[in-house]
Protein backbone atom coordinates (compact mmCIF):
# COMPACT_ATOMS: atom_id res chain seq x y z
CA UNK A 1 0.00 0.00 0.00
CA UNK A 2 1.30 3.44 -0.90
CA UNK A 3 1.48 5.97 1.93
CA UNK A 4 -1.36 8.49 2.01
CA UNK A 5 -2.26 11.67 3.90
CA UNK A 6 -5.29 11.94 6.14
CA UNK A 7 -6.17 13.61 9.46
CA UNK A 8 -5.70 12.27 12.98
CA UNK A 9 -9.01 13.48 14.42
CA UNK A 10 -11.98 15.74 13.80
CA UNK A 11 -11.46 19.47 13.49
CA UNK A 12 -13.64 22.54 13.02
CA UNK A 13 -13.21 26.14 11.90
CA UNK A 14 -15.54 29.02 11.12
CA UNK A 15 -15.39 31.99 8.76
CA UNK A 16 -17.84 34.87 8.24
CA UNK A 17 -18.54 36.25 4.78
CA UNK A 18 -20.96 39.22 4.49
CA UNK A 19 -22.74 38.17 7.69
CA UNK A 20 -23.14 34.53 6.56
CA UNK A 21 -21.47 32.05 8.92
CA UNK A 22 -19.64 29.13 7.28
CA UNK A 23 -18.69 26.37 9.73
CA UNK A 24 -16.29 23.79 8.26
CA UNK A 25 -16.04 20.40 9.98
CA UNK A 26 -13.68 17.63 8.88
CA UNK A 27 -13.45 14.03 10.07
CA UNK A 28 -11.33 10.97 9.28
CA UNK A 29 -13.45 8.24 7.67
CA UNK A 30 -12.47 4.79 6.42
CA UNK A 31 -15.70 3.85 4.60
CA UNK A 32 -18.66 5.43 2.85
CA UNK A 33 -20.84 4.39 5.80
CA UNK A 34 -18.59 6.34 8.21
CA UNK A 35 -18.66 9.38 5.91
CA UNK A 36 -22.45 9.34 5.68
CA UNK A 37 -22.80 8.85 9.45
CA UNK A 38 -20.61 11.92 10.06
CA UNK A 39 -22.61 13.97 7.55
CA UNK A 40 -25.92 12.90 9.15
CA UNK A 41 -24.59 13.81 12.60
CA UNK A 42 -23.52 17.32 11.50
CA UNK A 43 -26.83 17.92 9.70
CA UNK A 44 -28.75 16.90 12.83
CA UNK A 45 -26.69 19.31 14.95
CA UNK A 46 -27.32 22.16 12.47
CA UNK A 47 -30.94 21.55 11.48
CA UNK A 48 -31.66 25.29 11.52
CA UNK A 49 -28.91 26.10 9.01
CA UNK A 50 -29.80 27.09 5.46
CA UNK A 51 -27.29 24.67 3.90
CA UNK A 52 -25.12 21.71 4.96
CA UNK A 53 -22.81 21.18 2.02
CA UNK A 54 -20.52 18.12 2.07
CA UNK A 55 -17.79 16.33 0.17
CA UNK A 56 -15.71 13.27 0.91
CA UNK A 57 -12.71 11.51 -0.60
CA UNK A 58 -11.96 7.85 0.08
CA UNK A 59 -8.91 5.84 -0.90
CA UNK A 60 -9.44 4.03 -4.16
CA UNK A 61 -10.86 7.12 -5.83
CA UNK A 62 -14.40 7.17 -4.38
CA UNK A 63 -15.56 10.80 -4.15
CA UNK A 64 -18.94 12.39 -3.58
CA UNK A 65 -20.25 15.89 -2.98
CA UNK A 66 -23.49 17.87 -2.83
CA UNK A 67 -24.41 21.57 -3.15
CA UNK A 68 -27.39 21.10 -0.78
CA UNK A 69 -29.50 23.79 -2.43
CA UNK A 70 -26.72 26.23 -3.31
CA UNK A 71 -26.32 27.07 -7.04
CA UNK A 72 -24.66 24.21 -8.97
CA UNK A 73 -20.87 23.93 -8.58
CA UNK A 74 -20.63 26.83 -6.08
CA UNK A 75 -20.41 24.74 -2.90
CA UNK A 76 -19.85 20.96 -3.05
CA UNK A 77 -17.32 21.10 -5.88
CA UNK A 78 -15.15 23.83 -4.24
CA UNK A 79 -15.27 21.85 -0.98
CA UNK A 80 -14.15 18.69 -2.79
CA UNK A 81 -11.41 20.53 -4.69
CA UNK A 82 -10.01 22.02 -1.46
CA UNK A 83 -9.74 18.48 0.00
CA UNK A 84 -8.05 17.18 -3.15
CA UNK A 85 -5.71 20.18 -3.33
CA UNK A 86 -4.55 19.37 0.22
CA UNK A 87 -3.83 15.79 -0.96
CA UNK A 88 -6.06 14.22 1.69
CA UNK A 89 -7.85 10.87 1.48
CA UNK A 90 -10.26 9.06 3.80
CA UNK A 91 -11.79 12.34 4.98
CA UNK A 92 -15.25 13.91 4.93
CA UNK A 93 -16.03 17.63 5.18
CA UNK A 94 -19.33 19.33 5.96
CA UNK A 95 -19.60 23.11 5.57
CA UNK A 96 -22.67 24.51 7.33
CA UNK A 97 -23.97 27.91 6.21
CA UNK A 98 -26.13 30.16 8.33
CA UNK A 99 -27.44 32.76 5.87
CA UNK A 100 -26.70 36.36 6.88
CA UNK A 101 -29.22 38.05 4.60
CA UNK A 102 -26.76 39.22 1.93
CA UNK A 103 -26.42 37.30 -1.36
CA UNK A 104 -22.81 36.41 -2.16
CA UNK A 105 -23.08 35.62 -5.85
CA UNK A 106 -21.50 32.55 -7.44
CA UNK A 107 -17.90 33.78 -7.07
CA UNK A 108 -18.47 34.73 -3.44
CA UNK A 109 -19.98 31.33 -2.65
CA UNK A 110 -17.10 29.44 -4.29
CA UNK A 111 -14.62 31.51 -2.29
CA UNK A 112 -16.49 31.09 0.99
CA UNK A 113 -16.90 27.31 0.73
CA UNK A 114 -13.28 26.92 -0.36
CA UNK A 115 -12.03 29.08 2.52
CA UNK A 116 -14.20 27.31 5.13
CA UNK A 117 -12.89 23.93 3.96
CA UNK A 118 -9.29 25.16 3.98
CA UNK A 119 -9.76 26.57 7.49
CA UNK A 120 -11.06 23.20 8.74
CA UNK A 121 -8.11 21.40 7.11
CA UNK A 122 -5.66 23.87 8.68
CA UNK A 123 -7.24 23.23 12.09
CA UNK A 124 -6.72 19.47 11.68
CA UNK A 125 -3.63 17.42 12.49
CA UNK A 126 -2.52 16.00 9.12
CA UNK A 127 -0.75 12.63 9.29
CA UNK A 128 0.86 10.30 6.77
CA UNK A 129 -0.35 6.71 7.04
CA UNK A 130 2.07 3.99 5.91
CA UNK A 131 2.51 0.24 6.30
CA UNK A 132 4.43 -0.23 9.54
CA UNK A 133 5.66 -2.95 11.88
CA UNK A 134 6.26 -2.87 15.62
CA UNK A 135 9.43 -4.47 17.00
CA UNK A 136 9.24 -5.58 20.61
CA UNK A 137 12.07 -6.78 22.83
CA UNK A 138 13.08 -7.03 26.47
CA UNK A 139 16.60 -5.92 27.38
CA UNK A 140 18.70 -4.95 30.41
CA UNK A 141 18.58 -1.31 31.56
CA UNK A 142 22.26 -0.95 30.69
CA UNK A 143 21.41 -1.24 26.97
CA UNK A 144 18.48 1.21 26.99
CA UNK A 145 20.29 4.30 25.70
CA UNK A 146 22.27 2.35 23.12
CA UNK A 147 19.11 0.69 21.82
CA UNK A 148 17.39 4.08 21.48
CA UNK A 149 20.37 5.51 19.56
CA UNK A 150 20.47 2.52 17.19
CA UNK A 151 16.71 2.80 16.66
CA UNK A 152 16.96 6.46 15.73
CA UNK A 153 19.83 5.77 13.32
CA UNK A 154 17.77 3.03 11.63
CA UNK A 155 14.59 5.13 11.31
CA UNK A 156 12.63 3.42 14.10
CA UNK A 157 10.56 5.39 16.63
CA UNK A 158 10.23 4.39 20.28
CA UNK A 159 6.53 3.85 20.98
CA UNK A 160 6.60 2.41 24.52
CA UNK A 161 9.08 1.60 27.25
CA UNK A 162 7.94 -0.44 30.22
CA UNK A 163 10.45 -0.50 33.07
CA UNK A 164 10.25 -3.59 35.26
CA UNK A 165 13.00 -6.12 36.04
CA UNK A 166 14.28 -5.35 32.56
CA UNK A 167 12.98 -2.77 30.11
CA UNK A 168 10.35 -3.81 27.56
CA UNK A 169 10.69 -1.70 24.43
CA UNK A 170 8.35 -1.26 21.48
CA UNK A 171 9.70 0.42 18.35
CA UNK A 172 7.75 1.30 15.19
CA UNK A 173 9.17 1.60 11.69
CA UNK A 174 8.19 1.39 8.04
CA UNK A 175 7.67 -2.18 6.86
CA UNK A 176 10.60 -3.30 4.71
CA UNK A 177 13.17 -1.13 6.50
CA UNK A 178 13.60 -3.41 9.53
CA UNK A 179 16.42 -5.88 8.51
CA UNK A 180 19.40 -3.60 9.42
CA UNK A 181 17.73 -2.67 12.72
CA UNK A 182 17.04 -6.31 13.60
CA UNK A 183 20.66 -7.18 12.83
CA UNK A 184 21.93 -4.42 15.14
CA UNK A 185 19.49 -5.42 17.90
CA UNK A 186 20.78 -9.00 17.77
CA UNK A 187 24.39 -7.74 17.94
CA UNK A 188 23.70 -5.42 20.87
CA UNK A 189 21.79 -8.01 22.90
CA UNK A 190 24.21 -10.76 21.81
CA UNK A 191 21.21 -12.82 20.76
CA UNK A 192 20.03 -13.04 24.38
CA UNK A 193 16.74 -11.14 23.83
CA UNK A 194 13.72 -12.50 22.00
CA UNK A 195 12.81 -10.00 19.27
CA UNK A 196 9.18 -9.97 18.13
CA UNK A 197 8.17 -8.38 14.82
CA UNK A 198 4.44 -7.82 14.39
CA UNK A 199 2.51 -8.39 11.18
CA UNK A 200 2.44 -5.25 8.98
CA UNK A 201 -0.38 -2.77 9.67
CA UNK A 202 -1.47 0.73 8.61
CA UNK A 203 -0.43 3.49 11.00
CA UNK A 204 0.49 7.15 11.07
CA UNK A 205 4.26 7.40 10.81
Amino acid sequence: MAAYKTIAARAEAEIVEKKSRFIGQIAPVATEEEALAFITEVKAAHRMARHNVYAYVLRGGRVRYTDDGEPAKTAGMPTLEAIQHAGLEDVAVVVTRYFGGILLGTGGLVRAYTDATKAAIEAADIVTVSVCVDIILEAPYSLYEQLCRVAEACGAKLRESDFAENVLLTFRMLDGTQPPFLEKLTELTRGQSEIIVTAPFDAAF
